[in-house]
């Protein structure tokens, strides 16, 4: 499952997401993972949620992100949870169409029963039709 928290820049989606993040570690049987363009939020992850500063990785285009996450759950059969902050910056897809990378996450999903979080700095309304029935919180 992909959710997506979406809404413009400063509107608290990085809150809503490490609160996630941090209720899910009390439920998890497996592990969660979260992804960052920096390693700021480090204190306010709970210890046992691996926090990935993606900026230390050469990963340029949505398919190398793609990539990335395939290989991080890869190595931990474990992963129950991934959360993406700032994920168009992540995934390299400012500006651009985000419907191929969400349908490859979606796969990944099913394939490995992993479930995604997605804060993205775009009002609902902006986003693809494909993607708007995954919009969980809207800010």
């Amino acid at each position: 499952m992909v959710q997506i928290i979406a809404g413009r820049k400063g509107k608290g989606k990085t809150k809503h997401l490490l609160d996630m993040a941090n209720d899910s570690i009390k439920k998890a049987s497996g592990s969660v993972v979260y992804l960052d363009k920096s390693s700021k939020h480090m204190y306010e992850l709970n210890n046992k949620i691996r926090l990935i500063n993606v900026n230390e990785f050469p990963v340029n285009s949505s398919e190398g992100f793609i990539g990335f996450v395939s290989g991080i759950i890869s190595q931990d059969h474990d992963i129950e949870m991934m959360f993406f902050d700032s994920f168009l910056k992540l995934a390299a897809l400012e500006g651009e169409d985000i419907s191929d990378t969400i349908a490859s996450l979606e796969g990944l999903s099913e394939k490995y029963d992993v479930n995604f979080v997605l804060s993205i700095s775009m009002d609902a309304v902006e986003m693809p039709e494909k993607v708007q029935k995954d919009v969980v919180i809207s800010l």
